[in-house]
Protein backbone atom coordinates (compact mmCIF):
# COMPACT_ATOMS: atom_id res chain seq x y z
CA UNK A 1 0.00 0.00 0.00
CA UNK A 2 1.22 3.22 -0.94
CA UNK A 3 0.20 6.88 0.90
CA UNK A 4 0.13 9.69 -1.34
CA UNK A 5 1.85 12.70 -0.95
CA UNK A 6 0.19 14.98 0.78
CA UNK A 7 -1.29 12.63 3.02
CA UNK A 8 2.07 12.29 4.44
CA UNK A 9 1.84 16.35 5.45
CA UNK A 10 -1.87 15.57 7.26
CA UNK A 11 -0.06 13.03 9.46
CA UNK A 12 2.46 15.43 10.42
CA UNK A 13 -0.22 18.16 11.07
CA UNK A 14 -2.05 15.38 13.27
CA UNK A 15 0.82 14.87 15.06
CA UNK A 16 1.27 18.83 15.49
CA UNK A 17 -2.09 18.88 17.02
CA UNK A 18 -1.36 15.74 19.73
CA UNK A 19 1.71 17.42 20.50
CA UNK A 20 0.24 18.94 23.83
CA UNK A 21 -2.05 15.73 24.87
CA UNK A 22 -0.65 13.78 28.04
CA UNK A 23 -2.23 12.90 31.16
CA UNK A 24 -1.96 15.06 34.57
CA UNK A 25 0.13 13.60 37.11
CA UNK A 26 -0.46 16.10 40.44
CA UNK A 27 2.25 16.40 42.69
CA UNK A 28 1.01 14.20 45.73
CA UNK A 29 2.55 14.28 49.37
CA UNK A 30 1.94 11.52 51.41
CA UNK A 31 2.81 10.58 55.41
CA UNK A 32 6.13 7.73 54.15
CA UNK A 33 9.46 10.11 54.69
CA UNK A 34 11.27 11.46 57.36
CA UNK A 35 10.77 15.15 56.88
CA UNK A 36 9.31 17.43 53.96
CA UNK A 37 11.50 20.41 54.68
CA UNK A 38 13.96 22.45 52.49
CA UNK A 39 12.63 20.75 49.26
CA UNK A 40 12.22 23.33 46.64
CA UNK A 41 10.34 22.56 43.06
CA UNK A 42 12.45 21.35 39.92
CA UNK A 43 10.73 20.91 37.01
CA UNK A 44 11.30 19.18 34.02
CA UNK A 45 9.67 19.25 30.78
CA UNK A 46 7.54 16.41 31.19
CA UNK A 47 7.84 16.14 34.99
CA UNK A 48 6.67 17.53 38.39
CA UNK A 49 9.43 17.52 40.92
CA UNK A 50 10.06 19.09 44.35
CA UNK A 51 13.28 17.97 45.63
CA UNK A 52 16.54 18.21 47.88
CA UNK A 53 19.81 16.99 48.72
CA UNK A 54 22.90 16.92 50.88
CA UNK A 55 25.24 16.91 48.17
CA UNK A 56 28.27 16.09 50.25
CA UNK A 57 27.26 13.62 51.93
CA UNK A 58 25.28 11.71 49.17
CA UNK A 59 28.38 11.71 47.45
CA UNK A 60 30.16 10.74 50.08
CA UNK A 61 28.14 7.17 50.42
CA UNK A 62 29.54 3.96 49.50
CA UNK A 63 26.98 1.34 50.21
CA UNK A 64 23.35 1.41 49.32
CA UNK A 65 20.13 -0.76 50.07
CA UNK A 66 16.48 -0.26 48.98
CA UNK A 67 13.68 -1.05 50.72
CA UNK A 68 10.91 -2.31 49.12
CA UNK A 69 8.45 0.32 47.29
CA UNK A 70 5.41 0.13 48.56
CA UNK A 71 2.22 0.53 46.46
CA UNK A 72 -1.04 0.91 48.70
CA UNK A 73 -4.68 -0.62 47.52
CA UNK A 74 -6.34 2.71 47.95
CA UNK A 75 -3.79 4.66 45.59
CA UNK A 76 -5.59 2.87 42.50
CA UNK A 77 -7.92 0.52 43.58
CA UNK A 78 -8.75 0.04 39.47
CA UNK A 79 -5.47 -1.75 39.28
CA UNK A 80 -5.04 -5.42 40.40
CA UNK A 81 -2.78 -6.66 43.32
CA UNK A 82 -0.86 -8.13 40.71
CA UNK A 83 -0.34 -5.11 38.49
CA UNK A 84 0.38 -3.06 41.39
CA UNK A 85 3.30 -5.76 42.42
CA UNK A 86 4.32 -5.67 39.24
CA UNK A 87 4.46 -1.75 38.89
CA UNK A 88 6.15 -1.72 42.49
CA UNK A 89 8.85 -4.25 41.51
CA UNK A 90 9.66 -2.37 37.97
CA UNK A 91 10.39 0.79 40.11
CA UNK A 92 12.84 -1.50 42.71
CA UNK A 93 14.73 -3.17 40.02
CA UNK A 94 15.01 0.11 37.94
CA UNK A 95 16.75 1.90 40.73
CA UNK A 96 18.78 -1.20 41.92
CA UNK A 97 19.94 -0.92 38.12
CA UNK A 98 20.64 2.56 37.86
CA UNK A 99 22.68 2.79 41.36
CA UNK A 100 24.75 0.30 40.41
CA UNK A 101 26.51 2.99 38.54
CA UNK A 102 28.25 3.84 41.34
CA UNK A 103 26.88 2.49 44.79
CA UNK A 104 27.38 -1.21 46.06
CA UNK A 105 23.93 -2.56 46.00
CA UNK A 106 23.18 -4.38 49.09
CA UNK A 107 20.35 -6.24 50.33
CA UNK A 108 17.39 -5.01 52.46
CA UNK A 109 18.72 -6.69 55.29
CA UNK A 110 22.67 -5.60 55.41
CA UNK A 111 24.48 -2.50 56.92
CA UNK A 112 23.91 0.43 54.44
CA UNK A 113 25.96 4.19 53.94
CA UNK A 114 22.29 5.10 52.26
CA UNK A 115 19.02 3.46 52.49
CA UNK A 116 16.03 4.11 49.68
CA UNK A 117 12.38 3.88 50.44
CA UNK A 118 9.72 5.09 47.74
CA UNK A 119 5.88 5.04 48.29
CA UNK A 120 3.62 5.34 45.02
CA UNK A 121 0.85 8.09 46.58
CA UNK A 122 -1.25 8.42 43.04
CA UNK A 123 -1.91 6.73 40.10
CA UNK A 124 -4.48 6.67 37.14
CA UNK A 125 -5.06 3.90 35.01
CA UNK A 126 -4.21 3.38 31.30
CA UNK A 127 -7.26 2.82 28.89
CA UNK A 128 -6.97 -0.75 27.44
CA UNK A 129 -9.31 -0.08 24.41
CA UNK A 130 -7.72 3.04 23.47
CA UNK A 131 -4.31 1.84 24.18
CA UNK A 132 -4.97 -1.42 21.45
CA UNK A 133 -6.34 0.61 19.20
CA UNK A 134 -3.24 2.70 19.06
CA UNK A 135 -0.87 -0.28 19.14
CA UNK A 136 -2.59 -1.98 16.36
CA UNK A 137 -2.36 1.72 14.21
CA UNK A 138 1.63 1.54 14.97
CA UNK A 139 1.97 -1.63 14.12
CA UNK A 140 0.04 -1.35 10.79
CA UNK A 141 1.98 1.39 10.00
CA UNK A 142 4.75 -0.94 9.10
CA UNK A 143 3.19 -2.19 6.27
CA UNK A 144 2.38 1.27 4.83
CA UNK A 145 5.11 2.61 2.34
CA UNK A 146 6.09 6.24 2.74
CA UNK A 147 8.81 8.68 1.93
CA UNK A 148 9.74 9.43 5.38
CA UNK A 149 9.53 7.34 8.93
CA UNK A 150 6.18 9.06 10.61
CA UNK A 151 5.68 7.96 14.42
CA UNK A 152 2.01 7.55 15.24
CA UNK A 153 0.67 8.77 18.09
CA UNK A 154 -1.39 7.19 20.86
CA UNK A 155 -5.02 7.92 21.04
CA UNK A 156 -4.82 10.80 23.98
CA UNK A 157 -7.47 9.48 25.78
CA UNK A 158 -6.60 7.54 28.78
CA UNK A 159 -3.39 8.13 29.26
CA UNK A 160 -1.90 6.93 32.56
CA UNK A 161 -0.23 8.77 35.36
CA UNK A 162 2.04 8.26 37.85
CA UNK A 163 3.07 9.44 41.10
CA UNK A 164 5.91 9.13 43.86
CA UNK A 165 7.10 10.18 47.23
CA UNK A 166 11.23 8.70 47.98
CA UNK A 167 13.54 9.42 50.07
CA UNK A 168 17.69 8.34 51.31
CA UNK A 169 18.32 7.94 54.98
CA UNK A 170 21.54 7.27 56.41
CA UNK A 171 22.78 4.82 58.86
CA UNK A 172 21.63 6.60 61.80
CA UNK A 173 18.11 7.69 60.04
CA UNK A 174 18.66 11.20 58.99
CA UNK A 175 17.41 11.89 55.50
CA UNK A 176 20.06 12.81 53.14
CA UNK A 177 17.74 13.20 49.66
CA UNK A 178 14.06 13.44 49.44
CA UNK A 179 11.88 13.97 46.26
CA UNK A 180 7.94 14.28 45.26
CA UNK A 181 7.95 13.41 41.81
CA UNK A 182 5.44 12.99 39.29
CA UNK A 183 4.86 12.36 35.75
CA UNK A 184 1.78 11.19 32.92
CA UNK A 185 2.19 9.25 29.94
CA UNK A 186 2.16 11.81 26.40
CA UNK A 187 0.41 10.96 23.31
CA UNK A 188 3.88 11.16 21.41
CA UNK A 189 6.73 9.24 24.28
CA UNK A 190 4.66 6.31 26.04
CA UNK A 191 4.69 3.30 24.20
CA UNK A 192 0.87 1.88 23.99
CA UNK A 193 0.28 -1.20 25.58
CA UNK A 194 -3.23 -3.31 26.22
CA UNK A 195 -3.14 -2.44 29.81
CA UNK A 196 -4.30 -0.46 32.82
CA UNK A 197 -0.67 -0.58 34.62
CA UNK A 198 1.42 0.35 31.29
CA UNK A 199 1.83 3.48 31.73
CA UNK A 200 2.65 3.27 35.47
CA UNK A 201 5.01 0.52 34.77
CA UNK A 202 6.60 2.09 31.82
CA UNK A 203 7.03 5.56 34.36
CA UNK A 204 8.64 3.37 36.99
CA UNK A 205 12.10 3.53 34.94
CA UNK A 206 11.64 7.33 34.50
CA UNK A 207 11.18 7.55 38.56
CA UNK A 208 13.99 5.50 38.65
CA UNK A 209 16.19 7.18 36.22
CA UNK A 210 15.42 10.67 38.11
CA UNK A 211 15.81 9.65 41.90
CA UNK A 212 19.00 7.42 40.85
CA UNK A 213 20.21 10.84 39.23
CA UNK A 214 19.83 12.64 42.16
CA UNK A 215 21.95 10.15 44.48
CA UNK A 216 24.59 9.88 42.06
CA UNK A 217 25.17 13.28 40.93
CA UNK A 218 24.05 14.51 43.77
CA UNK A 219 21.98 17.24 42.22
CA UNK A 220 18.41 17.80 40.63
CA UNK A 221 18.25 15.70 37.05
CA UNK A 222 16.24 19.06 35.69
CA UNK A 223 18.69 21.43 36.71
CA UNK A 224 19.87 22.15 32.91
CA UNK A 225 16.94 24.19 31.92
CA UNK A 226 14.30 21.59 33.17
CA UNK A 227 15.77 18.64 30.50
CA UNK A 228 16.82 15.61 32.22
CA UNK A 229 19.59 15.00 29.78
CA UNK A 230 20.58 11.22 28.65
CA UNK A 231 23.66 9.91 29.42
CA UNK A 232 24.97 6.94 27.68
CA UNK A 233 23.93 3.69 29.86
CA UNK A 234 27.18 1.58 31.21
CA UNK A 235 27.71 -1.69 30.48
CA UNK A 236 26.59 -2.92 33.63
CA UNK A 237 23.19 -1.27 32.84
CA UNK A 238 23.16 -2.76 29.13
CA UNK A 239 23.60 -6.04 30.48
CA UNK A 240 20.99 -6.22 33.40
CA UNK A 241 18.29 -4.18 30.61
CA UNK A 242 19.05 -7.00 28.56
CA UNK A 243 17.79 -9.26 31.03
CA UNK A 244 21.23 -10.65 31.80
CA UNK A 245 22.91 -11.22 35.46
CA UNK A 246 22.91 -7.58 37.56
CA UNK A 247 26.32 -6.43 38.54
CA UNK A 248 25.40 -6.98 42.64
CA UNK A 249 23.50 -9.86 43.62
CA UNK A 250 20.51 -7.96 45.58
CA UNK A 251 19.51 -6.59 42.12
CA UNK A 252 18.13 -10.32 41.36
CA UNK A 253 16.13 -10.07 44.09
CA UNK A 254 13.27 -8.01 41.59
CA UNK A 255 13.61 -10.81 38.89
CA UNK A 256 15.67 -9.52 35.62
CA UNK A 257 14.40 -7.29 32.88
CA UNK A 258 11.96 -8.73 30.31
CA UNK A 259 14.69 -7.88 27.78
CA UNK A 260 14.05 -9.10 24.51
CA UNK A 261 11.19 -10.60 25.12
CA UNK A 262 10.22 -6.96 26.25
CA UNK A 263 10.89 -5.14 23.58
CA UNK A 264 8.78 -7.09 21.43
CA UNK A 265 5.81 -7.76 23.35
CA UNK A 266 6.65 -3.44 23.22
CA UNK A 267 6.24 -3.25 19.65
CA UNK A 268 3.50 -5.37 19.68
CA UNK A 269 1.51 -4.03 22.31
CA UNK A 270 1.15 -6.32 24.84
CA UNK A 271 0.58 -6.02 28.33
CA UNK A 272 4.24 -6.07 30.96
CA UNK A 273 2.25 -8.92 32.94
CA UNK A 274 2.68 -11.27 29.80
CA UNK A 275 6.39 -10.43 29.48
CA UNK A 276 8.10 -9.24 32.83
CA UNK A 277 8.01 -11.95 35.74
CA UNK A 278 8.22 -9.77 38.45
CA UNK A 279 10.08 -10.08 41.56
CA UNK A 280 12.09 -13.52 41.99
CA UNK A 281 9.88 -14.60 44.82
CA UNK A 282 6.83 -14.12 42.86
CA UNK A 283 8.27 -16.32 39.68
CA UNK A 284 9.20 -19.46 41.46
Amino acid sequence: MRVPPGSTNLVMLAMVGLLPACASAPLVQGVGLTSYDAMTPSDGLLTKARLQVKKEQVLAAKTIKIQPTAFPSTIAPKLSYEQRELVANAINRALCINLSDRFKVVTPYEPADLTVRATVTQATETDEVAAGVSAAASLGMNFVKVNVPVPVPRVPIGLGSLSLESEAIDSQGYQQASMLWARGATAFFSSPKASKASDAYDLADKFADDFAHLLIKGESPFDNGGISLPSLPSWQKINSTMGLAPKYAACENYGRAPGIAGAVGEQLGLPPEWTDNGAKQASR
